[in-house]
């Protein structure tokens, strides 16, 4: 079987198109397709047990949310497609979680949208793309 390819999906439009292309790839390929959704988490190191507590809580919340409201209705639309799909949510910073992911299920490519769901913070600190393109052990396809 062919090296996977992971694609990344925060609901996006521009995440859509990725996926779309990643699709594409993997079935010329005969690859398994990994979409990947990542939740940026800021790890306090300062925090109470009832705080840990609550905020693990609310991980476990997210993590369901978005498997039912992101996940679950795109690979109910790729189902059927032949197609093997494999879905992903962790915890992270994103390029280097796509890094991971990519590495753990030995793909051969990292599929992104050059844009997605972003915060100010991305845009003074760089984006996933440019942090991707920079760390990325695989190669990586940026969809416009």
């Amino acid at each position: 079987m062919a090296e996977a390819i992971v694609a990344a999906y925060d609901g996006s439009a521009a995440a859509r198109r990725a996926v779309d292309h990643a699709l594409a790839l993997a079935k010329a390929r005969g690859a398994p397709l990994v979409v990947a959704h990542v939740l940026e988490w800021s790890p306090y190191s300062f925090l109470t047990p009832e705080e840990i507590a609550e905020r693990h809580k609310r991980r476990s919340e997210e993590i369901t949310r978005a498997q039912s409201a992101v996940l679950a209705p795109l690979v109910a639309e790729l189902s059927g497609r032949g197609i093997e799909v494999e879905t992903v949510i962790r915890y992270g910073h994103v390029a280097e979680t796509l890094c991971e992911i990519a590495s753990e299920h030995g793909a051969g490519q990292i599929v992104i949208g050059r844009t997605g769901h972003s915060t100010l913070a991305s845009r003074i600190f760089g984006s996933v793309a440019g942090s991707l393109a920079q760390m990325a052990p695989v190669p990586c396809t940026i969809v416009p």
